[in-house]
Parts: structure tokens; sequence; C-alpha cells
């Protein structure tokens, strides 16, 4: 993922999902020591539903 596409996803977490900058901050500090994508690290900590990973999917579609 580009720097800028990484952007608008984090974007996306903040203003569609509502995610805190304190969620996407600990997401971040994880992938540092367990790397995988940002949105199945919120996911796999319980940061984001079943419904908002689908949610996320979804706009990874569209804005590719």
């Amino acid at each position: 993922m580009t720097s800028a596409s990484y952007g608008r996803m984090v974007e996306f977490l903040q203003t569609e999902l509502g995610l805190s900058s304190a969620s996407i901050s600990m997401a971040l500090k994880q992938s540092e020591q367990d790397p995988g994508p940002l949105h199945m690290i919120l996911w796999r900590y319980g940061l984001i539903t079943l419904e908002q990973l689908e949610r996320i999917y979804d706009w990874m579609e569209t804005a590719a």
C-alpha cells in the first residue's frame, strides 16, 4: 500500500468508521511487532467489528 493510499485509509477509518486516533496508533504500534495489513490488525485486536472490516474491504475495492 502506498503512503497516499495508506493516508486515505486512515482518513476513512476515522471519518467513516469513527475510529479514534488512539486505536489507529495502537494498531500501528502492534504492526511493528506483528506485521500485517492495518485493517486486519484492527480486527484481530477487537478494535473494529466484522461488519466494519467488510466496509473496509468494500472501500478498498472502490478506492483502488
